[in-house]
């Protein structure tokens, strides 16, 4: 299952991947639900957002998401848009899938913006890509920590889930 250069092809979401990714992701026990990609390929359709895709030969290995009208305030209020969603399918990590998917998505936010933004959730199942981000140049964005898109007061007690996030940013360009 080897995958490299040669056999790696990123390109947009389009109209039969939303089954494809589904079962990819049922296969391995995640509930990522068909519904799911078909409103990323709406969004996709009205502009909202880009849906990259990744595949080995044949098989899907992972995708990621540009979302141009992202809801966390300190981007949509600068314009800024957001990397979303980044997700490999765990046979398929550590072979540089992840990187090269960001590598499109930060230039397609390159024709757009001089920076682009990404949260990332503090709990261990983020260890990884918490350590991608800053060795890909990401920095906080200075805002603090985020539950569910509010931003966490001082002594405030949360539940640490998914929904527990420090946004970064990145320049792009000068």
């Amino acid at each position: 299952m080897a995958a490299d250069a040669a056999t790696l092809r990123i390109r947009r979401l389009e109209a039969g991947d939303p089954p494809v990714m589904s079962a990819a992701f049922a296969a391995i026990g995640w509930k990522k639900p068909v519904e799911q990609y078909d409103r990323y390929l709406e969004a996709q359709r009205s502009g909202r957002r880009d849906v990259l895709v990744a595949f080995s030969r044949v098989s899907f290995t992972g995708y990621v998401t540009v979302n141009w009208h992202p809801d966390y305030p300190p981007l949509s209020l600068g314009g800024t848009p957001e990397i979303q969603d980044l997700n490999v399918l765990p046979a398929w990590r550590r072979r540089g899938i992840a990187s090269r998917l960001l590598d499109e998505a930060e230039r397609l936010a390159a024709l757009r913006s001089d920076r682009v933004g990404i949260g990332v959730g503090l709990h261990p199942g983020y260890n990884a890509a918490q350590r991608l981000y800053v060795l890909r140049g990401y920095v906080p964005d200075g805002h603090g920590v985020t539950a569910g898109n509010a931003f966490v007061r001082e002594g405030q007690t949360v539940t640490m889930d998914d929904e527990v996030v420090l946004h970064f940013v990145k320049m792009l360009r000068p």
